[in-house]
């Protein structure tokens, strides 16, 4: 029997059961739908794309898999010559895994190890973000702040080494003023929390972030698993504001298959390259690395360099500024709208009940938690299924009398 993600087994309504997938769509045996969310935000491409498609059989041909414990291989050694070049600044030292939540406690581990390594064992801390989210394991379930997870807090009560702070600069210059000294980290989804909201903030707040991390010695992360590769409008947030460790994952792979990255800057890395065996990162998932993997990225980043991806995200976001422009309801709390990101979000949560099954209904796949009903679309829909998409999420706002 499937355990399936973030449901009550008990009580959830029968999943849709796809049995094909092509561009923007999903298709059951009698629908055809719009993937509003691209699989959790992971396929930009769309489904089936040829190119991707022929990267991972053509690899396939020669091998799936080796592991890179004392071994190494052609795709993985393109793809980290890709992304350093690719990538801004010095951000140029890669170490993979195979799904953004494993990469963000390589991000932590890096981070606390890499003061540890230098003799400084007080900076045990980290400092994040009120509503974060980075992911399922333990460390990232601690440094974030989704209530589905309060669990954890009953369990162990509230932890004593993250602290969490609001959007807001002044909070976050008193962070910094009473606990720089036990800080090793700074850790954000930039300018766009995901799974906390879709919460979306202003590049100051990122600047005076880098001033202060600078300033005391403490390391800035940016946790770019979901705002990666344009979904903000810009192809990443670190192009604006540099960060010492940046992590990668979903649309790396143009969704095809799990893998991520963990990339450090060099301060980080020599933090770690010496003669001594103990401050060796010790790390290594059995996947990191995958040919597949490694192969389909390497095509899934030519296709966003050589079809002008950043272009097409903005007409996205035009298009939905303009079709939601006008749209009101006193249930809305607010709209946000963000590159390839929209979120509508009300006061009661009973106000999207039953919205799944209504989209369906009308041929759009969508995924809403909480208060919140967004879309993430593939960046290959035309203006016309994104016009469908947006008139499916006011229509249901607009059906229910108040």
């Amino acid at each position: 029997m499937i355990w399936y993600p973030y449901e009550q087994m008990k009580t959830m309504k029968q999943p849709y059961k796809i049995v094909n997938a092509d561009g923007v769509y999903l298709c059951t045996e009698n629908n055809k739908l719009i993937d509003s969310v691209s699989s959790w935000w992971s396929v930009i491409h769309g489904y089936k794309h040829p190119e991707l498609t022929k990267a991972i059989t053509t690899q396939a041909e020669n091998f799936s898999h080796i592991m890179l414990g004392g071994l190494t291989h052609e795709p993985v050694e393109k793809l980290s010559k890709k992304l350093a070049e690719w990538l801004p600044a010095d951000l140029n030292y890669c170490f993979f895994s195979d799904s953004g939540s494993v990469a963000v406690e390589v991000a932590l581990k890096m981070a606390l190890q890499y003061f540890m390594n230098k003799g400084d064992e007080n900076r045990t801390m980290v400092l994040a973000l009120e509503h974060a989210y980075h992911g399922d394991t333990f460390k990232t379930m601690e440094v974030g702040d989704d209530e589905d997870y309060h669990f954890v807090l009953k369990a162990y009560g509230k932890s004593k080494n993250v602290i969490h702070i609001p959007t807001e600069i002044n909070a976050l210059e008193k962070a910094f003023e009473e606990n720089h000294e036990k800080l090793n980290c700074f850790i954000v989804e930039p300018l766009l929390q995901g799974a906390g909201g879709m919460r979306m903030y202003d590049i100051s707040f990122l600047v005076r972030a880098r001033e202060l991390c600078n300033k005391y010695g403490v390391l800035l992360i940016f946790d770019e698993v979901a705002t990666g590769f344009g979904r903000t409008g810009n192809r990443f947030v670190a192009d604006l504001v540099t960060p010492d460790i940046l992590v990668l994952g979903k649309a790396l792979t143009g969704g095809y298959i799990g893998h991520a990255v963990t990339v450090a800057n060099t301060k980080v890395y020599n933090g770690f390259y010496d003669n001594n065996p103990s401050h060796a990162l010790m790390h290594g998932p059995t996947f990191m690395g995958n040919a597949l993997a490694c192969s389909v990225s390497l095509k899934s980043i030519e296709l966003f360099e050589n079809q002008n991806y950043i272009s097409k995200i903005h007409k996205i976001e035009e298009i939905t500024r303009r079709e939601l422009k006008d749209f009101e309801d006193k249930r809305i709390k607010e709209i946000r709208i963000m590159g390839g990101c929209v979120c509508i979000e009300v006061y009661d949560p009973c106000v999207l009940k039953g919205y799944q099954q209504f989209a369906f209904e009308n041929g759009v796949f969508s995924r809403p938690f909480l208060n919140y009903l967004y879309a993430m679309v593939p960046y290959i829909i035309t203006e016309e299924q994104l016009v469908k998409v947006l008139n499916t999420m006011k229509k249901l706002v607009s059906k229910i009398k108040i």
